[in-house]
């Protein structure tokens, strides 16, 4: 398979972080707080948000690769419209550059090159650090997805609760939500996997976790959801597929990846909980 190319602002910022100056890593936080909204207001205005100097913004766009501030603001626009597409929208252009293939070698194609492409740019410390704290029992921990990766949110925590105790799913249903964040203390973990089109409700959700103490992760896509300026971690994972609708197969593979990191963290514990449902499911089964 070809080297993978960089396909997003983010994505040649994390490529390039080991060679960033301070004021450029300045320049890097300040737009992943808030992307890729920070970089389309006017060159002075991003240096003042950053507290660096307009030289160093200018700088910044060369190294990725632009011919200057205004032609990396285009490719933010570019990304902007790329985060609102809507079903509709992607299916008449994925119809009109179809090639003459198959679906089925497209789409594998497409699934292949998001994953190389998504582990190539994987923060690997970051990964670590939300199994950590996935793996601390001393955590309760929450997990919330929108319309389609609520599924994934299930998918992963049904296996969470069979290595260990505290684990919550956030219903779909905002008005309850309530309910669920009374019971969310100090450093317990509320995890989101939200894609483009992202979901308002899901940002004022985050807000109010962690405004509770809350340490909020997030597992996004390649243009990077706003609950980022909220969360401690974020994974961001590409997700185009030759379809209507976005790929979900990089996200529940992240899914399965945690599992099975969380459980290796704590296998004793985890055997024995195992052990103990098994124990359970067996007696159930056969009656009392």
């Amino acid at each position: 398979m070809p080297p993978q190319r960089a396909t997003t602002v983010a994505e040649r910022l994390r490529m390039m972080s080991g060679e960033l100056t301070t004021a450029e890593r300045k320049l890097m936080a300040a737009l992943f707080a808030n992307y890729p909204m920070a970089g389309l207001g006017s060159i002075t205005d991003f240096a003042r948000e950053a507290d660096v100097s307009t030289p160093s913004v200018l700088r910044l766009a060369k190294k990725l690769g632009f011919s200057g501030f205004p032609t990396l603001q285009e490719e933010l626009r570019s990304e902007l419209s790329a985060q609102l597409q809507n079903p509709i929208s992607k299916h008449d252009r994925w119809a009109a550059e179809a090639p003459d293939t198959h679906i089925l070698n497209t789409f594998a194609t497409a699934a292949m090159e998001n994953l190389s492409g998504s582990l190539k740019l994987m923060d690997h410390r970051a990964f670590d650090a939300i199994v950590t704290l996935l793996a601390d029992r001393k955590r309760k921990v929450f997990v919330a997805g929108g319309r389609i990766t609520g599924a994934i949110a299930s998918y992963l925590v049904t296996h969470l609760q069979m290595a260990r105790p505290g684990v919550s799913l956030m219903p779909p249903t905002p008005t309850v939500w309530p309910q669920y964040l009374i019971d969310i203390s100090k450093n317990d973990v509320l995890l989101f996997f939200d894609i483009r089109r992202y979901d308002a409700r899901m940002l004022d959700l985050a807000a109010s976790a962690r405004e509770r103490g809350a340490q909020v992760v997030l597992i996004t896509d390649q243009w990077i959801s706003p609950i980022a300026r909220l969360a401690v971690h974020s994974l961001p994972l590409r997700i185009e597929a030759p379809s209507s609708w976005d790929s979900n197969i990089v996200p529940l593979f992240l899914a399965e990846a945690l599992v099975a990191a969380t459980v290796n963290a704590s296998w004793r514990e985890t055997e024995a909980r195992i052990v103990e449902i098994e124990t359970l499911s067996d007696t159930g089964r056969r009656g009392k």
